[in-house]
């Protein structure tokens, strides 16, 4: 017999451990939501399930209904989703806008090197960067930095030598 729910199109994976929720809440036990909560024949439902949440827009509307309907699964809340990484971009202009507030504040950029400054980020969390160590990496790298970083810096007072 083949599983009404079965379509060729998804991953056996995702379907395998579709089947294998269904059948766990078919014997009236609770949707597990957490990973390492319930595992089935070699499957971590729970972390399934999450994985389900989170990465809702990646299912077609079929299966978003079937795990909706079927297992009572919901997509993530905003506040459940993991925060996007930050780019190695990101991370550079954070300890650019330290190294700007410290030369604004101090009129230098002679920062010793344990030197931690205290930022307030775009999204208004407040961050602390060390900038020192930060300041003597790009001194040791100016050679292979981009001309608009190492302009920027050297606006700020940033001595190379």
């Amino acid at each position: 017999d083949i599983d009404p729910s079965w379509c060729p199109a998804w991953p056996v994976e995702w379907q395998r451990a579709f089947h294998l929720v269904r059948l766990h809440l078919d014997a009236g036990l609770p949707l597990p939501t957490s990973p390492g909560d319930v595992v089935r024949q070699g499957e971590d439902l729970g972390r399934w399930v999450r994985s389900v949440r989170l990465g809702w827009d990646q299912l077609t509307t079929v299966q978003q209904w079937m795990c909706e309907q079927v297992l009572g699964i919901e997509p993530a809340i905003e506040d459940e989703k993991p925060k996007p990484r930050r780019t190695q971009a990101d991370k550079w202009a954070m300890n650019y806008q330290a190294a700007k507030q410290f030369y604004e504040r101090e009129g230098h950029l002679q920062v010793p090197r344990k030197h931690v400054e205290r930022i307030v980020g775009e999204d208004q969390e407040e961050r602390e960067l060390k900038l020192g160590a930060w300041i003597g990496n790009q001194r040791s790298r100016a050679a292979t930095l981009s001309p608009e970083r190492v302009e920027q810096l050297s606006a700020i007072g940033m001595r190379w030598a």
